[in-house]
């Protein structure tokens, strides 16, 4: 059983920064999702095992960047130029196997969110 913890969630106005994190120790492709208030749950950003493979929504594309330290065991979210519309619980997830995946079922684990509000 893999436990991820994320850490790193906060308020910030328009235009500031965060940066998440989620330690995890193993060989899993990483994952970080989205859900908004009455939304579905979204991928933001994925990273393989290697971290040398990345994928990005489009709404995120510029501003944020996911990577990894695999001396830490650690998968890093940085986000900046947050709007308004980025205010969400944050998640970050884990898959068996090194590749990069963006669909919610191909996770195996889950944390237990963190809270990313941005004001105007």
């Amino acid at each position: 059983q893999v436990q991820l913890v994320e850490s790193g969630g906060g308020l910030v106005q328009a235009g500031g920064s965060l940066r998440l994190s989620c330690a995890a120790s193993g060989r899993y492709a990483m994952g970080w999702f989205r859900q908004a208030p009455g939304k579905e749950r979204e991928v933001v950003a994925a990273i393989s095992w290697s971290g040398g493979s990345t994928y990005y929504a489009d709404s995120v594309k510029g501003r944020f960047t996911i990577s990894r330290d695999m001396a830490k065991n650690t998968v890093y979210l940085q986000m900046n130029s947050l709007k308004p519309e980025d205010t969400a619980v944050y998640y970050c997830a884990a898959r068996s196997g090194g590749a990069v995946v963006t669909r919610l079922r191909e996770y195996d684990y889950w944390g237990q969110g963190t809270q990313v509000t941005v004001s105007p």
